[in-house]
């Protein structure tokens, strides 16, 4: 009786131990492919926090479950499909899925074979050119066609929320962006798929106080 309560033991000692996989993602073959896509910009091999690497993502698997969970991580601040806008860092719905599925079904490595063969992360864009800053936060009628590039935001706090649109002269609603949960210390710029054109008489409008600049390209 007691040689079989001290295997038993052991064996739960063991488990507690190791976590138990219930699960077939791996960091190596998905979820580094992840991160080097929206995270390695900021969390590659010489950051502060690096995950590119499986011994130093598992510490924060945990952690960045809730990041992606509540799109805290990677920080956008901004809508996904309002305005058409560019690609952005932002997760889709199926990657924060599989994110959260390797997390919760223990967080295994897999064969390092299937790591990427090397990592890049985003770089950054030239900004464009500013053209000129209007304030938000009351209707901004247009005195000149332009043709935008994308939106700076200038605020010097946190926007909860906040939509950017333009009503045009033929009754048309173009929606530019819906800032959410942007930090001014990112100094984000949303840049549009294409240039948007705003002929004269379109009205500029926001949803909160918010002062921004429109820009176009060179």
């Amino acid at each position: 009786m007691l040689r079989a309560l001290a295997m038993a033991l052991v064996f739960a000692s063991q488990l507690a131990a190791h976590d138990i996989i219930t699960t077939n993602l791996t960091f190596t073959r998905d979820i580094s492919r992840i991160i080097d896509r929206h995270c390695a910009a900021c969390h590659g091999p010489s950051a502060e926090i690096p995950l590119t690497a499986y011994e130093e993502a598992r510490p924060w698997a945990v952690a960045i479950k809730e990041q992606v969970l509540s799109r805290a991580m990677p920080p956008w601040g901004a809508v996904k499909g309002f305005g058409n806008l560019q690609p952005d860092h932002a997760l889709t719905q199926e990657e924060i899925m599989i994110v959260a599925a390797w997390v919760i079904g223990g967080a295994p490595q897999g064969d390092p074979e299937w790591l990427p063969k090397q990592a890049h992360g985003k770089s950054a864009s030239p900004p464009p050119t500013i053209r000129g800053a209007l304030t938000g936060g009351n209707q901004t009628t247009l005195t000149e066609a332009i043709q935008v590039a994308g939106i700076r935001p200038l605020s010097g706090s946190l926007i909860e929320s906040a939509r950017i649109t333009a009503r045009l002269p033929n009754g048309a609603f173009e929606p530019l962006v819906w800032l959410y949960h942007y930090d001014p210390k990112w100094r984000q710029d949303f840049l549009f798929r294409e240039p948007v054109n705003l002929p004269k008489g379109t009205v500029l409008e926001t949803t909160a106080p918010v002062r921004f600049v429109l820009e176009t390209a060179n």
